[in-house]
């Protein structure tokens, strides 16, 4: 059996650990935002991101984030958001599909 996948407890005791890997300013979702937490997601699988802007619409703002980066949003504490994404889920911008 390969690696399970963590519980939301694991998930939200890691994140504690982890200082903010990206911030979200003025410039709000662009496709240079996304490409670049995409990345984060990727390198890391587990992301803190600090709302600098966007207060009032960051639960909003962090699900469609979740959406749009096929990741799961785990926590979401004050103005930072937490985002997990295992390696073996793919990429939100792959649009290609393996069909058997």
């Amino acid at each position: 059996m390969s690696e399970a996948e963590p519980t939301l407890s694991q998930l939200k005791s890691r994140a504690q650990l982890l200082k903010p890997t990206i911030r979200l300013g003025k410039a709000g979702l662009t496709a240079e935002f996304l490409a670049a937490f995409d990345e984060a997601l990727s390198r890391a699988s587990l992301v803190k991101l600090r709302f600098e802007e966007f207060k009032d619409e960051r639960k909003a703002m962090s699900r469609q984030l979740a959406e749009q980066s096929g990741s799961r949003l785990v926590q979401q504490v004050g103005h930072t958001a937490v985002f997990y994404r295992g390696k073996s889920a793919p990429a939100a911008e792959t649009g290609a599909t393996e069909e058997a």
